[in-house]
C-alpha cells in the first residue's frame, strides 16, 4: 500500500493544509465537501503538491516536518517556482 503526504492550498484564501493518507483522491473530495472541520470553512481546496512512502510512519514524519519552520520554508521554494 501506498501513503501520501500532501498540501493543498485554499482558493479562497491561499492558505496550506499538510496531511497524510493512503487514498489522496478521497481525501481531496472530503475536504471538498466539508467533511473535514478543520478545513470546511476555507473550502474550495486544490492539490498544489504530494509526495509517496511506503509506510505510514514515513508519511506521518513527512507531514511533521512540512509543519515545522523549516518545513515551511522548504514548501516555499517548492510552490513558488
Amino acid at each position: 500500500m501506498e501513503y501520501f503526504i500532501y498540501i493543498l492550498e485554499s482558493e479562497i484564501d491561499g492558505r496550506l493544509y499538510k496531511g497524510q493518507t493512503s487514498d489522496i483522491d478521497k481525501r481531496i473530495k472530503e475536504h471538498n465537501s466539508g467533511k473535514t472541520k478543520s478545513t470546511k470553512g476555507y473550502k474550495p481546496w486544490k492539490l498544489v503538491y504530494f509526495e509517496t512512502f511506503e509506510t505510514r510512519d514515513e508519511a506521518v514524519l513527512r507531514e511533521k516536518y512540512f509543519k515545522t519552520g523549516s518545513g515551511r520554508e522548504f514548501l516555499k521554494g517548492k510552490l513558488t517556482k
